[in-house]
């Protein structure tokens, strides 16, 4: 693989991982482009809806110099089989149409999330979790998008490296995924109601243990797993090397934020929050924040998931040192970091 000519297509910029994918990448050098619905900020951007395949193919043939493509676009659904089959031909599309633009592409990196594992389906699964764990009985987006790569980079000239990290870490607004700004906004509210920052979630989910895996630390991995010569067709899990429990980390934020805590009230978000637009807006107006609409900021259907976990979260990141990708993160420096660059966006107050 030639390490001269570097051309990256960062396939759904706007999110939490893609965001960190494209800033990194153009730190290295690469020239960068970004696919996605909306433009990406400080980005080239080529703009199409992913689903629709010759709209995608139009806009790729501006990409035609393309090496990697970084591809972190998810569509969610509660019907696992739509899922399934709607992230599967985003892909098919997106690899479609580079094939018909007669791109030189080398290599593609996706990204997998801890639901390959099977955790999403309320089994109890094997900890830490190794890429070599045996698989489960479909549906899974990522399952139907690896066996597509797999089948095609068979009878292609470029190979694949799939990354699997756990709960994302980052400062990106505008999307639902982010587990800082859930936090960060769930304590300014907090804070505007004088209580403390009560863990909204279970007991035992609050002793569970978990990982973070920083965005930034994701993407030093992304351009690794780009051009490292031995990583292709392989699984990687990508974790920040530490573990925590809720019931420390939780306390820890809230000190970070000047909060007190209290013992832990378990919430529906996503059902609790809706009151909360008016006192949202009001806070907004008064830091002079960004998005003074609740609604669009945060996604608290997200926190509800994270903070209602009541198994151990744990990936085995072994096989990623053994590659040769061995940097760590710590996992409450990467928490307050995304919080302190929340806060200087005036995101969160």
């Amino acid at each position: 693989m030639s390490l001269n000519r570097k051309t990256a297509l960062v396939v759904g910029a706007n999110g939490i991982i893609g965001n960190a994918v494209a800033q990194e990448l153009k730190r290295e050098g690469w020239q960068v482009r970004a696919l996605d619905r909306r433009p990406a900020a400080g980005t080239e951007t080529l703009l199409a809806d992913l689903t629709d395949a010759q709209a995608v193919a139009a806009a790729v043939q501006a990409a035609r110099d393309t090496t990697h493509v970084f591809y972190a676009a998810f569509s969610p659904d509660p019907d696992l089989a739509v899922e399934a089959e709607r992230n599967a031909q985003m892909l098919a599309n997106v690899l479609d149409g580079l094939e018909q633009a007669n791109t030189a592409l080398q290599r593609v990196v996706i990204y997998q999330g801890f639901k390959i594992y099977g955790s999403h389906l309320g089994a109890k699964v094997l900890t830490p979790a190794l890429e070599s764990d045996p698989g489960h009985m479909p549906p899974n987006l990522y399952l139907a998008q690896e066996a597509q790569l797999r089948q095609r980079a068979e009878r292609s000239r470029w190979d694949y490296v799939a990354l699997r990290p756990d709960l994302v870490v980052g400062d990106i607004h505008g999307n639902p995924m982010n587990i800082a700004l859930v936090i960060g906004v769930f304590a300014a509210l907090s804070r505007a109601l004088d209580i403390p920052l009560r863990y909204p979630g279970t007991d035992k989910a609050y002793g569970q243990l978990l990982q973070f895996t920083d965005a930034g630390l994701l993407a030093r991995a992304s351009v690794w797993a780009a051009l490292s010569e031995n990583a292709g067709g392989e699984a990687f899990n990508v974790a920040n090397g530490d573990v925590f429990r809720w019931e420390r980390m939780w306390q820890d934020a809230a000190a970070h934020l000047g909060l007190q805590t209290a013992h832990p009230v378990p919430l529906t978000l996503a059902r609790h929050m809706r009151d909360k637009a008016a006192l949202w807006r009001e806070i907004a107006e008064r830091h002079q924040l960004i998005q003074p609409d609740l609604e669009k900021l945060v996604g608290w259907a997200f926190g509800d998931f994270i903070f209602h976990t009541e198994t151990d979260i744990i990936s085995d990141t072994n096989k990623l040192y053994r590659y040769g990708f061995t940097e760590r993160v710590d996992s409450k420096q990467s928490l307050f970091n995304a919080l302190d660059s929340l806060r200087q966006q005036r995101v969160i107050p």
